[in-house]
């Protein structure tokens, strides 16, 4: 499980930082890739990852401002060039509501036809948005004028492994026995030893936490959904200082970022959405900030990959 920003920038389009986008990779848990916002520009910044367009079977949107949805209708049609011989999977797209109206106007003025079916699901009140046998999605509405939600992503827990090498140095044969001993069952061999499958399997591994957040003031709702992950993205628009400004339009400062990161006790913050007028030295200055509050918070740039591995 990695994470990898494709746009950090708030706002418009800067040399140095692309307007929002953020890939979570799940490739070795699910041969999957989610993306979080898709703001212009984002498939170009694809380009230049190993990212295969194809692998990206869920999009979630946090609001319908376009630094965040604009690269959205490039992308689904572009997406349909990726499939070579093999048919391409359905896509879905969460969003507040809007988002489907905004997606499939621009398909039809534009006259595309897509190689595979989209499906929508409009989110209005936030609460468990979706569940399989490995992930868990849930969503809250933040505060940034229009409706905006963050995203927590839950894994199940691993359950442990069975301890083959052991099993193999005490003589026990492989076959169905040993699918007992990895459900903890006692068993008893040909031989007369009694052995108990709980000694010979891991401990199970806590599923992993990713909290991404969209664009926001400090709220509640960024607490309950970054309450001890592994993984808190949350935007720092606004600078140590700049409180008014950030909350007349509707954001965050570096401060407040890692306030909540502090209050939900996670683990590690990842700031993103900085404003174009903070080049290196400022951003870095940002970083710093939020460290005063929160130690283990980083800015994040373009093109950085994060891995999340278990605790």
């Amino acid at each position: 499980m990695e994470l990898q920003f494709l746009g950090t920038g708030a706002g418009v389009p800067a040399k140095h930082r692309n307007v929002t986008s953020i890939a979570l990779k799940l490739l070795a848990e699910i041969n999957a890739i989610w993306l979080f916002d898709c703001g212009e520009g984002t498939q170009m910044q694809i380009l230049r990852t190993t990212i295969r367009p194809r692998k990206i079977k869920k999009i979630f949107i946090t609001h319908l401002h376009g630094d965040h949805i604009f690269g959205l209708p490039g992308l689904v049609s572009s997406r349909s060039f990726q499939g070579g011989d093999q048919p391409l999977s359905e896509l879905e797209i969460y969003g507040p509501k809007g988002i489907a109206e905004f997606v499939q106007s621009a398909l039809k003025i534009s006259g595309t036809k897509l190689a595979y079916p989209i499906k929508f699901i409009e989110i209005t009140e936030g609460g468990e948005i979706f569940r399989d046998k490995n992930f868990t999605v849930y969503a809250l509405p933040l505060d940034h004028g229009i409706q905006s939600f963050g995203y927590r992503v839950v894994e199940v827990d691993h359950e442990g492994e069975l301890q083959v090498e052991k099993l193999r140095a005490l003589d026990i044969p492989a076959g169905p026995i040993y699918g007992r001993l990895k459900k903890g069952e006692t068993v008893t061999l040909e031989d007369g030893r009694v052995i108990n499958g709980s000694d010979f399997v891991g401990e199970t591994r806590k599923g992993r936490v990713v909290t991404i957040l969209g664009d926001t003031r400090k709220t509640n709702n960024s607490v309950i959904l970054g309450r001890e992950a592994d993984v808190l993205v949350h935007e720092s628009t606004f600078k140590k200082g700049s409180e008014k400004m950030a909350h007349q339009y509707f954001h965050s400062t570096s401060i407040q970022a890692a306030q909540v990161a502090e209050e939900a006790k996670a683990k590690r913050l990842l700031l993103t959405h900085i404003s174009a007028r903070y080049l290196a030295k400022e951003a870095q200055e940002l970083e710093r900030e939020a460290q005063e509050v929160f130690e283990n918070a980083k800015v994040m740039h373009d093109f950085v990959e994060i891995d999340i591995p278990f605790e």
